[in-house]
């Protein structure tokens, strides 16, 4: 039980993260054993994000302060958040660890401004994420300058048919 001053630092402390963080995603955790909601925390934690079971009474208070007040009807009955900066990463890392613990209940959760179902959540988990983005760009943008550096490495004869060839065109 939390005396009056431990409520005030956990309302302190969740308004603050709520409002601080880009994406909440709230679940439901009952029927989940200690070992397997500990593995849940270090996958998260392995991506820095934080994966925090509520209070709910308490956490509802905590909302009414912040941009994720739209959020409070979902904290009934045995709830966590998972507050991160990239919503992908812990929208895929709950998505699957749910197919894999049925227990695991996804209710729905915020991403930037945009407030999410539980079909969002899982919409945004199919969602490269930020480092497979980056790698298809730069294969993108690394693509036409392998093929000008390809002719410009090419004999001097194979750059005059392929001139030729053009000019034809």
């Amino acid at each position: 039980m939390m005396n009056k001053e431990q409520k005030k630092q956990y309302i302190s402390d969740m308004t603050n993260q709520f409002d601080n963080t880009e994406a909440i995603i709230v679940t439901h955790y009952q029927g989940l054993t200690v070992s397997q909601l500990d593995d849940l925390r270090k996958k998260m934690r392995d991506h820095g994000i934080k994966f925090k079971i509520t209070n709910n009474r308490i956490t509802k208070i905590a909302l009414e302060k912040t941009k994720c007040k739209e959020l409070s009807d979902l904290f009934t009955g045995p709830t966590a958040v998972a507050l991160s900066e990239d919503a992908i990463t812990s929208a895929k890392i709950l998505t699957k660890f749910s197919k894999e613990n049925e227990n695991l209940k996804i209710l729905g959760g915020i991403m930037g401004a945009d407030i999410l179902d539980v079909a969002g959540v899982q919409n945004v988990a199919t969602l490269p994420s930020l480092d497979e983005a980056r790698a298809k760009i730069v294969g993108i943008l690394r693509s036409p300058a392998q093929k000008i550096a390809s002719i410009l490495l090419a004999p001097a004869s194979k750059i005059a048919i392929l001139a030729l060839e053009k000019s034809k065109k």
